[in-house]
């Protein structure tokens, strides 16, 4: 990294990439996204860079090239190879060079159960996770994730052992799955909608999303709408933003402001970019999970 903290390279470097997911025990139903695992080999040293779209909350363990990485509006991480993200509407910025990667993902439910600070207080954050206080207690995992002499599928059980371990119920835990379950529905078009499916008041609703979701009410029903859309525009090649974006906006022109609420750029802009590892991950997991993207996960 150079003195500013700014990555260098373009992201152009010839480069594999694999990505394999792993679908949580059913005792974890509504807790996790899933644990994935990225494999990059960039050649010559080089260096690539994407943007993480939003999402739910994750952890990250990194084994090899230490990340570098940006929520928009943030100093960036560096010089770690445990990250830990907030529930984020923004995008994250990173780049990353020959690395083993480990990640979790944390549905609502799951945050809940495992990270002991209100969601909104960490929204659209990224941390040192071996330094901040509401993850270090995942940082051993570490010493097992990194390890060459560990198998991959005794990796996983790690993982699984861990979190059992540290899974603690929550007295909100119905309330959060009835949440969110109305949140996912593609037909949901209001917030007094919202609150009437999940058998709550609108106040008791921005109460529960704030604490376990991270975002208002609205936020999160944006942010379900525009994820539909970009998702759709990654899996349908050579398609254009009018035949994917949601029918829930009014045009096009609502669309591209929304695009840059959550994309920090335009529609335009992001298409004319390449996304060599987020492309890469979208396709994997919609084939595997049936699910492009984490906020669209169902909770069980």
């Amino acid at each position: 990294m150079n003195g500013s903290g700014e990555p260098k390279g373009a992201g152009t470097a010839a480069y594999t990439i694999r990505s394999r997911f792993f679908a949580p025990p059913s005792e974890f139903d509504g807790c996790f996204t899933s644990f994935y695992r990225l494999e990059l080999d960039v050649e010559d040293g080089g260096k690539i860079r994407d943007y993480l779209q939003p999402e739910w909350g994750n952890i990250r363990f990194f084994c090899g090239v230490m990340p570098w990485s940006r929520m928009a509006g943030h100093e960036p991480v560096i010089d770690t190879n445990f990250t830990a993200t907030g529930p984020s509407s923004r995008p994250t910025e990173f780049e990353l060079g020959t690395v083993r990667m480990w990640g979790v993902g944390f549905l609502p439910l799951g945050w809940a159960r495992y990270v002991d600070v209100e969601a909104k207080a960490l929204a659209n954050s990224v941390s040192d996770g071996t330094q901040h206080p509401a993850f270090r207690k995942f940082a051993s995992l570490r010493d097992v994730l990194c390890n060459p002499g560990v198998s991959i599928e005794e990796q996983f059980e790690a993982l699984c052992a861990a979190m059992r371990l540290l899974s603690r119920p929550h007295r909100d835990e119905a309330t959060i799955l009835r949440v969110h379950s109305a949140m996912v529905d593609e037909d949901l078009g209001s917030v007094a909608e919202f609150a009437e499916r999940a058998g709550l008041s609108v106040r008791s609703l921005e109460r529960i999303c704030a604490r376990h979701f991270g975002f208002t009410p609205k936020l999160l029903m944006r942010r379900q709408r525009f994820m539909r859309s970009l998702t759709s525009f990654m899996l349908h090649k050579g398609s254009k933003w009018t035949e994917v974006i949601d029918e829930h906006y009014h045009d096009q022109s609502q669309f591209t402001r929304e695009f840059r609420t959550f994309m920090g750029m335009t529609p335009r802009e992001y298409a004319a970019q390449d996304h060599p590892i987020l492309s890469s991950f979208v396709e994997a997991r919609a084939r595997d999970l049936g699910s492009p993207a984490q906020t669209l996960d169902r909770p069980a």
